[in-house]
């Protein structure tokens, strides 16, 4: 971390202070407003005024964070995708430096300066979020070089609204931003017992806006979207809201009106307390081939593998894949369906998994995501939907689809995710952001712990998958993250050849169990308390653990369902 900059302190001499004094007048330095000394901050013109590497940069008109333009640069084999712009800035000068950014993985810096050079980034990230850091000119800088890059290997980034923000330096940067004009087509887009959903149109030069329940500022938000929790049930509350940026906030915009519904259950409808997840493959990979049926009892909710994308952006249908499982009929699998709710069990379809390609990334897609899901659950029976996208999301958009499914399943919806580690270890990334955003109607986030690198645990030490630490510190970071413990899953492969690695014998799950509700049976890292309404565990497949003799379902199945 670069050290604290020191601003030189400039004095006038005594003799002028003197004279100017005597003629009755006060004297000081003239202070000139701070300006944002970047040429085409925001990509309205193209990419004027940058460089980018190899010709990996490129602008679009989708994702913006203001206006109608954003850079877009795709790293390539041994190049990270650098776009840089030369600034003129003035010697021994404070800049703050700051970009709204996502997608891959995101570096912000900048060199030159004369004194300390400095950086700052970003993991992958499914909506915008801002970078900023701060340096200081050396006695003889004119002009520093500002980038943007992302990393090998990695997915593109998008950069927009890019700021070098101080003292003028004489390079003729972007105008300084109006006050935006107050949001327009303001809804409410669903409604719960507790929350009230709601989206409006774009402001043209808006960085953020920000959300009013009966004229109180409740929420601030850089998308066209937000949901109000904490409400009371079958109560009427007005909406307004307001457009920002760094010159000033917008006249607030029309008010709407949002009721809640009345109270009911909105934990999935009968899921139990302690509940263990298993994914019924829709296909046959060389485990076990099962009809629905064939499940065994010790799972409380079947995620049907997977439903399939179609050519229409964010819908959904699904395809049961009848040849490759022996002659299974559409009738045997919803009447096998009904039979396991009859039981008391849960049956879901998940979207995604590791070739899924369903993208929600606009308010049209997410409309279709919503519609095509509920027109599945209306068809086969299913009781909700399982969100296992492993190849990013965008948190707004996917929260818009949710909460509009949610508004037409109503309060029994069941609700599960499935993400990677990398997707929960900030709240910042889009997959926490959605579980977060969705948490008044959200079951449980089974995360997967396997197929992973090393992560930070809760405790910033860095875990191994293939251990208990590794469960319990990670699962602490979503714990302590803001998930509700009824909300936390831990999700393992149920053998050796369900993943490419990351699997634990079950006794392991057992005592990673048990650490994270009773602290006890915990390795080197014990949490500072305990989580007795953990709500269980999940695997990957109620195939793969038929094929090792339902090994996996025998020892955790009975162990979570006697959690306290």
């Amino acid at each position: 971390m670069p050290g604290r900059s020191r601003r030189r302190i400039r004095t006038w001499p005594v003799t002028a202070a003197l004279a100017l004094s005597v003629a009755g007048l006060t004297a000081a330095p003239a202070a000139a407003a701070d300006v944002n000394n970047l040429k085409n901050a925001g990509f309205e013109s193209g990419l004027s005024n940058w460089t980018c590497s190899a010709g990996s940069g490129t602008t679009v008109s989708s994702p913006v964070h203001s206006g109608t333009g954003a850079l877009k640069a795709t790293p390539a084999g041994q190049d990270n995708a650098r776009c840089a712009q030369t600034v003129a800035v003035r010697p021994d000068s404070t800049y703050t430096l700051s970009a709204w950014v996502q997608g891959g993985y995101t570096y912000l810096g900048v060199t030159g300066t004369g004194t300390t050079d400095v950086s700052t980034w970003t993991p992958d990230s499914a909506s915008w979020k801002q970078l900023t850091t701060t340096f200081t000119t050396g006695s003889g800088t004119t002009s520093v070089t500002v980038y943007t890059h992302g990393w090998y290997g990695q997915a593109a980034y998008v950069a927009d609204d890019v700021s070098v923000h101080g003292p003028d330096g004489g390079g003729g940067g972007d105008p300084a931003p109006t006050v935006p004009a107050a949001p327009s087509g303001l809804t409410v887009s669903g409604t719960t017992s507790s929350s009230v959903s709601l989206s409006w149109g774009a402001v043209s030069g808006a960085t953020g806006y920000s959300v009013y329940r009966n004229g109180t500022k409740v929420t601030a938000v850089t998308g066209t979207s937000a949901t109000v929790t904490g409400l009371a049930a079958a109560t009427s509350y007005s909406f307004q809201v307001t457009a920002t940026n760094s010159a000033g906030k917008s006249p607030k915009s029309a008010t709407v009106t949002g009721t809640t519904a009345t109270s009911g259950d909105t934990d999935g409808g009968t899921v139990p307390r302690h509940a263990v997840t298993g994914y019924w493959q829709n296909f046959n990979n060389g485990a076990t081939v099962q009809k629905v049926s064939d499940v065994p009892s010790a799972y409380d909710i079947i995620a049907v593998a997977f439903a399939d994308a179609t050519s229409t952006p964010g819908a959904v249908t699904f395809n049961l894949d009848s040849a490759g499982l022996g002659g299974y009929t559409v009738d045997q699998f919803k009447a096998d369906i009904k039979a396991k709710q009859a039981a008391g069990k849960k049956v879901i379809v998940s979207v995604g998994g590791e070739r899924g390609t369903v993208s929600v990334n606009d308010s049209a897609s997410a409309a279709n995501f919503a519609d095509s899901v509920y027109s599945l659950m209306q068809t086969y029976g299913f009781d909700g939907v399982d969100i296992d996208l492993e190849n990013g999301l965008n948190a707004t958009y996917m929260t818009q689809a949710l909460r509009s499914l949610s508004a037409k399943a109503g309060s029994s919806l069941v609700l599960t995710m499935a993400p990677q580690t990398i997707d929960m270890q900030s709240t910042s990334n889009g997959y926490f952001q959605t579980a977060l955003n969705v948490k008044d109607i959200l079951t449980v986030v089974n995360m997967q712990y396997y197929n992973s690198g090393s992560m930070l645990g809760c405790d910033g030490k860095v875990y191994s998958q293939g251990s208990v630490d590794f469960l319990t510190a990670l699962a602490c970071v979503q714990l302590e993250g803001g998930l509700a413990p009824s909300q936390v899953g831990l999700g393992l492969p149920a053998s050796t050849r369900a993943a490419g690695g990351g699997y634990v014998s079950p006794t392991v799950v057992d005592n990673a169990l048990d650490c994270l509700t009773k602290g006890t049976g915990c390795g080197s890292f014990k949490p500072s308390k305990t989580y007795p309404d953990l709500r269980g565990a999940m695997t990957w497949s109620t195939n793969w653990d038929a094929t090792s003799g339902n090994a996996w379902s025998n020892t955790v199945g009975p162990h979570v369902h006697a959690l306290p």
